[in-house]
């Protein structure tokens, strides 16, 4: 299929109307021009200074033989710019350049720096052949629309292969991602997998859960430093274990406004055990804060969670516990019921202290003092038992979750 640029498509090809005898005459100057830009490139393109040797500036050479007689013998005839051989090399070119490791600033240079060279050569050629002026200025038209298709072609073609090594880098980062999560893979294999996702493996990792719509921005925040991964309900990362307060703050940054969860640091082996706790905890999380401000929505360390975690495990167990320990609360009504377990929880947290729990609950002190005393009555020498306020605390954290209620709850 003949490729038709935007340039292509307003009118006849601009050298359709220079003098049909012009490539006979221009066909001799090919072969030192092309010689003569082979010289100038790496001097005018800094980034081919120190590739003008191997394979791919045998290419490149070949590419502007090729692509020169291509644009002599175009004047005169209503011929695309390139044919299939030109456009194949061209494309290469583009490709090359991606596989190569240059942007496509560095080829885009080098084809404008030919069409001024050649259009210096050319027109020199065109003045000694006797041609008019008129005919210098349609050829100087010609070469720009003819680097204007070189430069597309191999842009496309660029493109085309970024596009191909990020989805096989997609991919490869999954697998790795997948044997992990999996479990039971030799470090062998591990080792494989990350040199194929082009990853470097760190001594420990942290499973990191977070919603899939934030997945673009902590891959943009870790960059190499992690390995972000969309599956079906969620995306996963795989972050070097933050071992150090100061590598849990630098994390936590990288990670804001992403609600992310950075399960327990392990060896890889036990990457499994780190997913399914930053799961436990992203799933808990996600129940509670629909409608929560952002600084609840912050990114979290299971590591500092794991009271939930553990209250989590067993939660029928959990439930039962909160059933006998808070049995006498049974005597009050549903209303004043949360009041008194909010008012316990926070007796239990400020060890009966009723100044921060009167600003804890946003009442008086007096109220404070009113509502511990019914608590007496109603738990009786429980309250100062050890063990019994243990498990009170245990029953009261494991009905509201891991943040104890906020007055008004």
């Amino acid at each position: 299929m003949e490729y038709v640029s935007p340039r292509q498509t307003s009118g006849p090809r601009p050298w359709s109307a220079l003098p049909p005898e012009l490539p006979g005459i221009l066909a001799p100057a090919v072969p030192p021009l092309a010689a003569e830009l082979m010289t100038l490139l790496p001097q005018q393109v800094p980034a081919y200074a120190a590739a003008t040797e191997g394979r791919y500036w045998e290419k490149l050479a070949r590419g502007v033989d090729i692509a020169l007689a291509r644009l002599v013998a175009l004047p005169g005839t209503d011929e695309p710019a390139l044919n299939e051989e030109s456009r194949r090399l061209v494309s290469g070119l583009g490709t090359g350049e991606f596989r190569e490791g240059r942007s496509m600033d560095s080829l885009l240079a080098a084809y404008r720096a030919g069409a001024r060279l050649a259009f210096r050569v050319l027109s020199e050629e065109c003045l000694d052949a006797g041609m008019s002026p008129a005919v210098t200025i349609s050829l100087g038209e010609s070469i720009w629309a003819y680097i204007d298709e070189l430069s597309s072609v191999s842009a496309q073609a660029y493109a085309a292969e970024l596009s191909a090594q990020a989805g096989l880098r997609e991919r490869r980062h999954a697998e790795l991602l997948e044997t992990l999560l999996r479990g039971g893979a030799d470090d062998v294999e591990i080792r494989r997998l990350a040199t194929a996702a082009d990853w470097r493996l760190p001594s420990r990792i942290a499973v990191v859960v977070l919603p899939t719509v934030a997945a673009a921005r902590a891959r943009l925040q870790l960059g190499a430093t992690g390995l972000v991964v969309e599956r079906d309900s969620e995306a996963t990362a795989l972050v070097a274990a933050p071992e150090r307060p100061h590598q849990e703050t630098r994390l936590l940054r990288m990670l804001a406004r992403t609600e992310a969860v950075v399960g327990p640091p392990v060896e890889w082996s036990d990457a499994p055990h780190s997913h399914r706790v930053a799961q436990f905890l992203a799933s808990r999380r996600a129940r509670r804060t629909v409608h929560a401000p952002d600084e609840e929505r912050a990114p979290l360390l299971a590591d500092d969670h794991l009271t939930e975690v553990l209250m989590g495990v067993e939660p029928r167990l959990v439930g039962r516990l909160a059933a006998r320990a808070l049995a006498p609360l049974e005597a009050v009504s549903d209303r004043k019921r949360a009041v008194f377990e909010q008012t316990l929880l926070s007796w239990l947290r400020h060890r009966g202290q009723r100044a921060p729990m009167a600003a804890e609950l946003g009442v008086h002190t007096q109220t404070v003092g009113y509502r511990v005393r019914r608590l007496r009555e109603l738990f009786g020498d429980a309250l100062d038992d050890p063990d019994e306020r243990f498990r009170l605390e245990i029953a009261l954290r494991g009905c509201r979750g891991l943040r104890p209620a906020h007055p008004g709850a």
